[in-house]
């Protein structure tokens, strides 16, 4: 093609495709904004005020900009290549981070000051940290995925979602077993049997549709399974009313006093952000779509600290996926669209009306589904010689998990494991302080002690104890096995983790030749694939 046709080129910017993609893509991010909505409201508790007149119509502007960006690079890439097939980047709210800031930051700070709204402020300082992250961080991410083991970052994105994403719902699932065991499996017979429901509709979809019908037939019956009520449906009508975002700037700087927990988990999973970009890039590269990879990094990063900085404490992210919009028809229009609907819904309360009409406990198998899939990745995507390593990443987040859970429940009763004493409760079994030092920092915890694990698998034994030696570092100043940043906070555990280094440098002077008795080349290397929720 001569380079005048190229320049005059205009590229079509809504094909027939673009219904099916803005219907499915639509579908996707409407799923992805009732669960939020729902863990707003009820796993944080947040006021309505808050989460429909300012935390979501910040969530709809973020977005809104997202997706308007990323049509944008697909016209201008369709405009320079001269064809029509070009097929936008999907964006959206970061599925497995949106779990993470509520369970591991937002929900533990809520409980620990008693006050939603500290739990929120510090939802934005995370935010905020973790774009600066994304926009900065894609000239360190390529040397973390290449010096990492992909085991100890997978597997520590399991524990996560084991811990803090799969057990709370399916507690809920099957307290209301008529209606989330029945959801959940509409749901795995589709996105892990294959099934395909009328007319194409998404699986999820299908499953809140029955759930809403099984809630309302019950109320009607006078059983009220799901909680719904005609009074809650009159209040969302009242709800209806534009509501803009404002500057949230005092809110984000409140939430730097938590900074010590919030830079443990910040940090990491940027990083790991930026590793799972770049390969939705290389993906779509692969289908026939190269966009500038740079520019793909910085727009999430700059897009999530606008949003933050607005009142929204969940991180953008580019999502897998884009062959399968392309195939299916999509190209520049259904993105955009999607954008413009997800404003207006948040912006004139709309999603207040669905989440009366829909049971919290329909959309909580999709939870589940995604804790799953998490896990599952960290196995699948692995070599299998490295499961150990996997299993290992898993415990520290049990450990704070379960630290959780005591904390939550001496809460509750107005005392405290120091109150009660740490003696009495090792008395029954409940080995306190072990929890405190190992779930401290717990997604870093995983890191080190799965790649330390892995390398030793492989008798790579130099690079195990160069992480053990990090582990030392991270520990010494308090980003591990410690609740706050500082000096020597657990100086025990730092001076163990150097032990451990010197031991694993003389064992590779004396096993140097020994053979590697495992194929550490299982399975490819690269960022494994999420689900179709996201």
């Amino acid at each position: 093609m001569n380079m005048s046709a190229v320049s005059t080129h205009k590229p079509t910017l809504w094909s027939p495709g673009d219904w099916n993609a803005f219907f499915g893509f639509g579908t996707n991010i409407l799923v992805n904004m009732l669960t939020l909505t729902a863990l707003l409201r009820y796993v944080l508790k947040l006021p309505d005020e808050l989460v429909f007149g300012r935390i979501l119509p910040a969530t709809g502007l973020m977005l809104f900009l997202s997706t308007v960006y990323y049509a944008w690079l697909a016209y201008q890439l369709a405009k320079k290549s001269g064809r029509n097939d070009v097929c936008v980047l999907p964006s959206g709210i970061s599925v497995p981070h949106m779990f993470i800031v509520v369970f591991v930051i937002m929900l533990p700070i809520a409980a620990k000051t008693g006050d939603p709204i500290k739990g929120w402020e510090a939802g934005l300082t995370w935010v905020f940290v973790q774009s600066f992250v994304l926009t900065a961080g894609g000239f360190i991410a390529p040397i973390i995925r290449r010096i990492t083991p992909r085991g100890a970052l997978l597997g520590a994105l399991a524990g996560v979602s084991i811990a803090f994403i799969s057990l709370r719902p399916a507690l809920d699932m099957f307290m209301t077993p008529v209606i989330g065991i029945v959801c959940f499996a509409i749901l795995i017979a589709s996105w892990f049997g294959g099934v395909r429901y009328w007319k194409g509709i998404p699986a999820g979809l299908v499953a809140i549709a029955v759930g809403s019908l099984i809630a309302w037939g019950s109320t009607a019956l006078g059983f009220n399974l799901g909680g719904m009520s005609i009074a809650n449906l009159g209040q969302a009508f009242s709800s209806f009313g534009f509501a803009f975002p404002l500057p949230a700037f005092g809110h984000v700087f409140s939430g730097f006093e938590f900074l010590g927990v919030i830079l443990v988990t910040a940090i990491p999973f940027g990083i790991y952000d930026l590793v799972e970009a770049m390969d939705n890039v290389e993906s779509a590269e692969a289908g026939g779509d190269a966009f500038p990879t740079t520019r793909v990094l910085t727009a999430d990063g700059v897009v999530s600290l606008i949003g933050c900085l607005m009142g929204n404490p969940f991180i953008n992210a580019v999502y897998i996926g884009h062959p399968g919009w392309k195939a299916i028809g999509g190209r520049i229009g259904y993105s955009a669209a999607t954008g413009v609907v997800v404003l207006l819904m948040s912006w004139f309360g709309v999603l207040a009306l669905l989440m009366a009409l829909i049971p919290v406990v329909a959309i909580l198998p999709i939870l589940l589904y995604i804790g799953m899939l998490i896990g599952a990745q960290a196995f699948q995507e692995t070599p299998k010689s490295h499961a150990p390593a996997v299993i290992l990443a898993l415990v520290p987040q049990v450990a704070a998990w379960g630290k959780l859970q005591i904390d939550n429940s001496l809460g509750a009763a107005g005392t405290s494991a120091a109150a009660v004493g740490l003696d009495k409760l090792g008395q029954v079994g409940v080995v306190y302080h072990g929890l405190e030092v190992l779930g401290s920092g717990a997604i870093l915890v995983s890191l080190i002690l799965a790649a330390i694990t892995a390398f030793v698998i492989d008798r790579e034994f130099v690079k195990a104890a160069g992480f053990a030696l990090a582990g030392a570092v991270l520990t010494f100043f308090g980003f591990m096995h410690s609740e706050a940043i500082g000096i020597a906070k657990t100086p025990m555990v730092a001076i163990s983790y150097v032990v451990v280094a010197f031991v694993l440098y003389a064992c590779a002077r004396s096993v140097v030749s020994a053979p590697v008795r495992h194929a550490a080349s299982e399975h490819p290397h690269g960022a494994g694939s999420l689900s179709p929720a996201e």
